[in-house]
């Protein structure tokens, strides 16, 4: 490759980082209301499964939560642990549908590890904000449990909204990857 076909490609991985982050964005702040706190529809999370075929979509994602996490109650708490989540979790979806060539494998191996891992994490993060009595934290359904009953709790309260979204994130890029080489 010579250095303007590189040039191109360059310029290329960084406008489809650019503009997938930049969808996260759009979409988390269209249904703002929904997106954040323990019992949340962020139908931007759909668009997690694209790291099953790009590894740049780690970083377009990643940069997406980040942004989006500016508008969240929990303030730096989601800033940080909502964006290591997200980059852990899409890291481990592009390594393990790496070399899987079909989709709805990759689909499945990305929503196997979004709803396991990510929410794990997401629900750590929110037991955590809750345990210090961070601004915007609320509560799980008993209070009184231990640390291993509240993160359950924060874990079950998440992940239908998730599960929701990367259904509907997996109905749209699996149609999208029929039109789109989504690993170039």
């Amino acid at each position: 490759m010579n250095s303007q076909e590189q040039g191109r490609s360059q310029t290329y991985n960084l406008t489809v980082t650019a503009i997938v982050a930049a969808l996260y964005v759009a979409i988390t702040t269209v249904v703002a209301p929904f997106s954040f706190g323990p019992v949340q529809l962020r139908l931007s999370e759909g668009l997690n499964h694209l790291a099953a075929w790009n590894k740049r979509y780690i970083v377009s994602l990643g940069l997406g939560v980040l942004i989006s996490n500016f508008l969240s109650p929990l303030g730096w708490i989601d800033w940080v642990f909502g964006t290591l989540g997200t980059v852990i979790m899409t890291s481990l979806t592009y390594y393990f549908s790496r070399s899987v060539k079909s989709t709805l494998a990759k689909l499945a191996i990305s929503t196997l590890i979004v709803s396991t891992i990510g929410m794990a994490i997401l629900a750590a993060e929110f037991t955590f904000a809750f345990n210090i009595h961070a601004a915007g934290a609320s509560a799980p359904a008993d209070v009184h449990a231990n640390i291993v009953g509240q993160w359950l709790s924060f874990y079950l309260m998440v992940l239908p909204g998730e599960l929701a979204s990367l259904i509907v994130g997996g109905i749209v890029i699996f149609v999208l990857s029929k039109v789109v080489n989504l690993s170039k």
